[in-house]
């Protein structure tokens, strides 16, 4: 995941760019990057693998001036890409996958573009997106072509003389919600970025929907479709517990999951519930509310500096930040039954080594763990989010349970099957814990308050665009991606 935010006001708009793309900083943590407009461009881009974006960027943004900006927290590609084109120079922030990105940048070379932007050996994708959009005959016509080539997702930030282009993906996968205050207009990825900077919700675009936003406030430029499909896994995990998606907040979804999974727990006896800090705190006290057992703090997380272990693209980083970051109470651990609720399962090796074992190694007596989503089959095919198909937990119960992989997975994705159960049976003994219960489909719908229709559930069913779910799904064409552009969840 990545978050964007960009602003165009009457007076110098550093500072509301600086702390609006800060609010982004639970999205990413490779790059970081902020593009000002004034009387010229003014660029600047930090690694903030090791170090918070406040710390990079506060001396920068004393330098930097301009009514219009735009800037990223980047999960992977350095942000934000210069060009000088045909349109004039502007700069471009993304937030997606473009899944067919190796392709479209092999054609592009054998028509004699170049790039000059390389990430770990792959063209920079950002790069990539900007050199599509020149392909138009202006910039609206160029983002209509960029997204009726790609494959995946891609919502954009365009800065340039006019003002800040902004442009949700095609399917309204990652959202983009437009502000205003008394100086000006702004677009944000997270509704948490408008509130201290006293932005007001104004519209939520539609997917494919462009805007203009500049001093003479937002017009309309390409208009969007009814057709949506919104990231389920924003207010399951990604989201900031503040934001609201769609008019929908991201804690009381949470809270709601919870309630659910406590909802079918009448067959165990727990001492206390606890949530994984930080995404799964909001789910546990929704489990607290409706079971009437007592929330409490056994796993504490070591200041936010340490981040989201889910974030960085190294394993290694990955297993040090899930081991440094929870430290655990052994007085409030030892003896106690624990209803542990997570937002998800994802690999289950860091919930495993650096979460349950520290509760077992403090003496716990019963360890019950409850993910707030189902069993992920499919890795994301649409932003930088759940990992390579044969590391998913439940793809790796159901090969061992069939002895291969399988393409038919429809008796594994109904929880009412005899193979469902014997698969989270194979995974509750693969993390060592006395129970595993995971949310269902309809529930997770139900807690988020949107038709099924409307929302993107391909990490779970593996439904095609259309609200078709495949029965067949061979592994090798959902695990196109490469590793190591993945960032690998927990």
């Amino acid at each position: 995941m990545s978050g964007i935010f960009g602003v165009s006001s009457k007076s110098d708009c550093a500072r509301t760019l600086f702390y609006g793309t800060d609010y982004h900083s639970h999205l990413g943590t490779e790059f970081g990057g902020l593009a000002l407009l004034g009387d010229k461009f003014t660029r600047q881009i930090h690694n903030i693998s090791q170090s918070q974006f406040k710390a990079k960027f506060y001396s920068d943004i004393q330098n930097m001036h301009g009514n219009k900006g735009i800037g990223v927290i980047s999960a992977f590609d350095e942000q934000p890409i210069y060009l000088q084109s045909k349109f004039g120079p502007f700069c471009l922030v993304f937030n997606g996958l473009i899944e067919n990105a190796e392709t479209l940048a092999k054609d592009m070379l054998s028509k004699g573009f170049s790039f000059s932007e390389v990430s770990k050996g792959t063209v920079n994708s950002a790069e990539l997106v900007s050199k599509l959009i020149t392909q138009g005959h202006d910039i609206i016509e160029g983002i209509e072509k960029l997204f009726s080539v790609i494959e995946g997702s891609c919502s954009l930030l365009i800065l340039n003389k006019d003002g800040v282009y902004a442009a949700c993906d095609r399917l309204g996968f990652n959202p983009l919600v437009i502000g205003k205050n008394s100086d000006g207009w702004a677009v944000t990825s997270e509704t948490t970025a408008f509130y201290n900077n006293d932005f007001q919700i104004i519209k939520y675009l539609e997917p494919g929907e462009i805007v203009l936003l500049n001093e003479n406030g937002m017009t309309q430029k390409a208009k969007g479709r009814e057709k949506k499909q919104v990231c389920t896994f924003l207010w399951i995990y990604t989201g900031f517990p503040a934001s609201d998606y769609e008019g929908i907040n991201t804690e009381i979804v949470r809270e709601r999951c919870g309630r659910c999974l406590a909802r079918h727990d009448k067959d165990i006896e727990i001492d206390s519930v606890c949530g994984v800090p930080d995404s799964g705190v909001a789910h546990a006290i929704g489990y607290a509310m409706e079971s009437g057992v007592p929330l409490r703090r056994p796993l504490v997380k070591y200041t936010p500096g340490y981040g989201r272990s889910y974030t960085p693209p190294s394993q290694e980083t990955r297993d040090l930040v899930a081991k440094m970051k929870l430290v655990a109470i052994k007085e409030v651990i030892k003896g106690e039954r624990i209803a542990l609720c997570e937002d998800s399962i994802v690999r289950g090796t860091q919930l495993k080594n650096f979460t349950i074992k520290k509760l077992w190694d403090n003496a716990a007596k019963e360890v019950h763990v409850r993910p707030a989503c189902p069993p992920l089959m499919f890795p994301c095919k649409f932003n930088l989010s759940t990992r390579n198909i044969n590391e998913l937990a439940a793809r790796r119960a159901i090969r061992s349970l069939e002895g291969r992989d399988i393409e038919d997975l429809s008796s594994y994705i109904d929880h009412t099957s005899p193979k469902y159960k014997k698969m989270v049976d194979w995974i509750r003994k693969d993390l060592g814990v006395t129970t595993l219960r995971y949310q269902t489909v309809e529930d997770m719908v139900k807690a988020i308050g949107l038709p099924k229709e409307k929302l993107c559930l391909y990490c779970w069913l593996g439904s095609s665009l259309n609200g078709k779910s495949p029965k067949k799904t061979k592994a090798s064409s959902v695990a196109r991606i490469k590793e190591e552009r993945l960032c690998p969840a927990r």
